[in-house]
């Protein structure tokens, strides 16, 4: 070996190393964004559970941050709250106090939001500037926060449809407003898992990457059924489990015309459809878990196909559980947390069959 190509070597591995440091930095710090994304959709169920969400009506980006400090401006937030039709035909007993108890709701949401906004910014920020990013995750890091502006938008858009005329949230918009926060949480798992390493074991089956994409879209949309049975408080009219209204399959499943407006506006078409997804989801695991385990017993992507069947069939249980016992805010807000965890560990799963991203050279890093 000349001298050299025995700079260039060390140059490059140098260059590597470096990858790596920097590398561990970006999944810690996404790490620190998932744990608050999710801290911020169980506290948006909260929000939903405790009939919350129209608290606050208005959308102050920026003095918002700030809550009512004394006697006078919690009348003032009152006041405004007590124009709308939620408090006009449903709360018109309700007490300042009581008030009290579901704008903090409302108002945690809104600054975890915010939080959420800083704790990934200005981190991207410092790492850019820094060079520690590399060139092909930096469109995708700015997408994702643009994403989350957008998604701010429409969370007033959410709340917006409940102020003039409903006397809750639309459905339709609830159900975007979660699934625009699923995407980001899967966006932001996708490039961590993407930067951590990975085996080297083959893919169990030719299939096996579609399997892992189609268990994830599966999970996302059976989250999207949720969050239409909790804008439609479907969870609330038929708590029995396997039977549903006294049938396996109930009468009145299509008494809305026309017949498909039933899928999203008849609360128990939708916790119907919702029951059949799970079934399906947990059918779609199970297969592929016995697809991995008869093609490759010993691979991590067997081990990985055990614990997400094992996820669904806890988060099963907690949605079996979350509706006979008439969904209390507990017990619904393990089954919203555990819709992520399986969620989000569907993602990662997905993300290994495309293996981590490789080194570049050290040329192609610098600018």
């Amino acid at each position: 070996m000349t001298v050299a190509n025995a700079t260039t070597e060390n140059t490059v591995l140098r260059e590597i190393a470096r990858q790596d440091r920097n590398r561990r930095a970006i999944r810690i710090w996404l790490g620190f964004v998932l744990v608050a994304l999710f801290c911020l959709v169980l506290v948006g169920g909260a929000t939903r559970l405790t009939n919350s969400g129209l608290s606050i009506t208005e959308w102050k980006p920026i003095h918002g941050v700030i809550p009512p400090l004394n006697a006078a401006e919690w009348e003032e937030e009152f006041l405004l709250y007590q124009r709308i039709p939620e408090y006009q035909q449903l709360n018109k007993d309700m007490t300042v106090d009581e008030f009290k108890q579901i704008f903090w709701w409302e108002w945690a949401h809104r600054l975890i939001a915010r939080g959420i906004g800083v704790i990934f910014a200005l981190p991207l920020l410092f790492f850019w500037l820094t060079g520690r990013i590399e060139r092909r995750l930096r469109l995708p890091l700015v997408g994702i926060l643009a994403l989350g502006g957008f998604q701010g938008f429409v969370g007033w858009w959410m709340v917006s449809s409940g102020l003039a005329v409903r006397t809750d949230v639309s459905q339709y918009r609830l159900a975007t407003h979660l699934v625009i926060a699923c995407l980001i949480f899967a966006a932001c798992m996708w490039i961590m898992r993407g930067l951590t390493p990975h085996s080297n074991d083959p893919a169990p089956t030719a299939g096996s990457r579609t399997m892992a994409a189609t268990i994830a879209v599966l999970a996302l949309f059976q989250i999207y059924l949720g969050a239409l049975v909790a804008g439609l408080d479907a969870g609330f009219s038929y708590n029995t489990w396997p039977l549903m209204d006294g049938a396996v399959v109930p009468s009145g499943l299509f008494v809305q015309q026309p017949f498909w407006i039933n899928l999203f506006e008849n609360p128990k078409t939708v916790q119907f459809v919702h029951r059949l997804g799970a079934y399906v989801l947990l059918a779609v695991v199970l297969i592929n878990m016995v697809i991995s385990l008869r093609a490759a017993p010993r691979t991590t992507h067997a081990r990985r196909s055990i614990l997400l069947a094992l996820l669904v069939l806890v988060q099963a249980g907690l949605g079996i559980t979350t509706l006979v016992l008439q969904v209390p805010l507990d017990w619904a807000l393990l089954h919203q947390a555990g819709a992520l965890v399986v969620f989000g560990f569907a993602m990662a799963n997905w993300r290994a069959f495309h293996g981590e991203y490789a080194h570049e050279t050290a040329l192609d890093v610098r600018d």
